[in-house]
């Protein structure tokens, strides 16, 4: 049965593959984050980058008492807010954990000190880095580009999404596609009675 750093380690090959003396350099930490508690939070300073190995969790904006849903996050992801760790800078979003979560930590410092020691830290910096922009650009294009029906198919058009219909409440789901629970609820009608 595959262990808990396995997993995480077996993730990051999609990125690097590490000896075994890369992989231990890299300090993790365990933790558990109960439903509906933060990993980060909107005007605190992140400085931990998470894998999760159970449950999800979800990334928000909030202005005005208005939250908008941007992306979920299940088991076998990597969690955080990356740029305001880079940055230095209090993050601009909030991750809240929708399900009990069982994640490892690890300090962003502990990161960048590994890059200058081992380089094929760079490598999965530089890497994890084109992840996240090609996510956040296709994110971008399907809200700029899509109708809020089209927005909707797309989503429940992998099993990945199926999972988010099966585990997320209705309100998180409309925020993401940039629509009310109201009219997501017309859409899903309009698309079963066709």
């Amino acid at each position: 049965m595959e262990s808990k750093t396995d997993q995480f380690r077996k993730y990051l090959k999609r990125f690097v593959e590490l000896t075994d003396l890369e992989w231990q350099s890299l300090e993790k930490d365990f933790r558990t984050v109960p439903k509906k508690q933060y990993l980060v939070k909107q005007g605190q300073t992140a400085k931990e980058l998470y894998f999760l190995l159970e449950g999800s969790a979800r990334l928000y904006y909030e202005k005005d008492g208005d939250e908008k849903t941007t992306y979920f996050f299940f088991e076998n992801n990597l969690v955080g807010d990356y740029l305001g760790c880079l940055a230095g800078q209090p993050s601009t979003m909030s991750i809240q954990a929708l399900e009990d979560c069982k994640l490892i930590a690890f300090k962003y410092e502990t990161l960048t000190t590994l890059y200058e020691q081992f380089p094929v830290y760079q490598i999965f910096g530089r890497k994890l880095a084109e992840y996240l922009f090609m996510g956040l650009d296709m994110r971008l294009a399907e809200l700029l580009t899509l109708t809020p029906e089209e927005r909707y198919l797309k989503f429940i058009s992998t099993s990945i999404k199926r999972k988010i219909l099966e585990r997320i409440p209705q309100q998180y789901i409309a925020s993401y596609l940039g629509i009310t629970p109201v009219s997501l609820s017309r859409i899903r009608r309009r698309i079963a009675d066709s």
